[in-house]
């Protein structure tokens, strides 16, 4: 009478039990790609700059005010604001005019609070805003000016600026 070995016994216990013989397992393997592509992106929005409500005739002095340019782009994404002339017949981006119908009050603005700096669109005279984004919003002041020695006309005085964001 011959031993059987034990994977034999194995197999006759699990017949004999009515499990049927143990399977072998096989495997095979592969692999894929996974990519994707992340881009950079930014936004940009703007509150009014309001010179207030009572400015004088004559402006006998600086009339000052401020708004807030705020820029959400990509972390380490560089980008640039550049303000245009606005829509005041004649307007430049170094004097821009708010009209109201016939009438224009002169004002610039600027990138610093110190007003030195114009902000504009790069032509001469003027600078754009050059910064790095963070990935969060970014409050960036313009620093507005209604210099002294106009006699403007009574009236409601308005202007659009348009805001571009290069990035």
């Amino acid at each position: 009478m011959k031993l059987m070995t034990s994977s034999r016994r194995i197999v006759l216990a699990a017949m004999l039990a009515g499990i049927g013989a143990p399977a072998l397992a096989a495997t095979a393997t592969s692999t894929f790609t996974v990519n994707g592509t992340v881009v950079a992106t930014c936004s940009v929005s703007a509150t009014a700059l309001n010179f207030g409500a009572s400015i004088p005739t004559p402006v006998n002095s600086n009339i000052d005010a401020t708004s807030t340019i705020t820029a959400t782009c990509s972390n380490a994404v560089p980008f640039s604001v550049a303000l245009n002339a606005g829509n005041g017949a004649g307007a430049t981006v170094v004097t821009r005019k708010m009209s109201s119908g016939p009438n224009t009050v002169n004002y610039a603005m600027y990138t610093d609070a110190g007003r030195t700096t114009v902000w504009g669109d790069g032509t001469p005279g003027s600078s754009i805003n050059t910064l790095t984004g963070t990935g969060a919003a970014q409050a960036i002041p313009v620093y507005g000016r209604i210099p002294t020695g106009q006699t403007p006309a009574i009236g409601i005085y308005s202007d659009t600026i348009l805001v571009t964001l290069t990035f």
